[in-house]
């Protein structure tokens, strides 16, 4: 069997790849979990590369999670978006690592099939080269190529610009954070593009817009009237590392109640991602 040092190694690569593939960290620590129950059977003296097979474990699950959530999807309450999840800065981090895992990437990632995700990401962000790909999807080098392609140019025309410096991003979250908290419309306007849209997942189960709002004074006015909401008015606002940037983390009573993360052209917000849906927020607790 593949002992639990070996898969505890590997823990942190498996959820990885399975949090990239489904955008849900719920999904993604089943997955690990099966993994391991699977794994637990396989002789592991057997394996010339434990990791390997691991990570083909994960990622084929991860195919058959996609197969069943994107069915729920379809009947899902408002704008769907990825789960958050905390992370930590990382100055040694590839910049293809972590725009992998920001909410705007995960959001473009949703857009291409199963196979075409499972392909650029095992390739363009964890390094495989196309025929361990290949082994790892039991499908042919030359099929693997030619999709790897297609999901390469499919990401780069929707991929968001990941250009801006951190400390610049950090201010203008802080700057929008105090916005929100102030109810202050004209610093909001200030930091908004004109073209911003805000998506905000309420999964039915909180207060969120139906529909992607789109211009900053729709915007401005709808997020300031969010947290003017008497049940929004005592929740903490504060700036932690959430999806490889900073982002606001909202807390009621020490515990989260929600994330917002935000796209930038320079120095302006371009994009609001809100995530408010109690049953996806376990991500802020890890």
């Amino acid at each position: 069997m593949i002992d639990s040092q070996v898969f505890a190694q590997h823990r942190r690569l498996l959820f990885d790849v399975a949090y990239r593939m489904t955008g849900s960290v719920a999904d993604a620590e089943d997955i690990l979990q099966e993994a391991w129950l699977r794994c637990r059977d396989v002789d592991g003296g057997q394996l010339a590369n434990p990791r390997a097979y691991l990570v083909k474990t994960v990622t084929n699950l991860s195919l058959n999670q996609l197969t069943s959530a994107r069915a729920r999807r379809e009947t899902y309450v408002g704008p769907w978006l990825p789960e958050p999840v905390l992370t930590a800065p990382d100055a040694g981090q590839e910049a293809e690592m972590a725009e992998s895992i920001s909410m705007a990437m995960l959001v473009v990632l949703e857009t291409l099939t199963p196979a075409e995700r499972a392909i650029f990401l095992l390739h363009d962000v964890f390094g495989y080269n196309h025929a361990e790909v290949a082994s790892i999807l039991d499908r042919s080098e030359v099929a693997v190529r030619q999709t790897a392609v297609r999901a390469r140019a499919h990401v780069a025309a929707r991929r968001p610009r990941f250009d801006v410096d951190q400390g610049v991003r950090r201010e203008a979250v802080d700057r929008f954070r105090k916005a929100c908290a102030g109810g202050d419309l004209n610093a909001m306007m200030e930091l908004l593009a004109p073209e911003v849209i805000c998506w905000s997942d309420g999964g039915g189960k909180v207060t969120a817009a139906r529909r992607p709002l789109e211009g900053a004074d729709n915007v401005a006015r709808w997020l300031l009237g969010v947290f003017a909401k008497p049940e929004t008015q005592n929740t903490r606002l504060v700036i932690t590392e959430i999806n490889g940037g900073p982002g606001i983390l909202g807390l009621a009573d020490g515990q989260p109640a929600g994330a917002i993360c935000l796209d930038f052209d320079g120095e302006r917000i371009t994009g609001v991602r809100m995530q408010g849906n109690p049953d996806k927020l376990r991500g802020l607790t890890r």
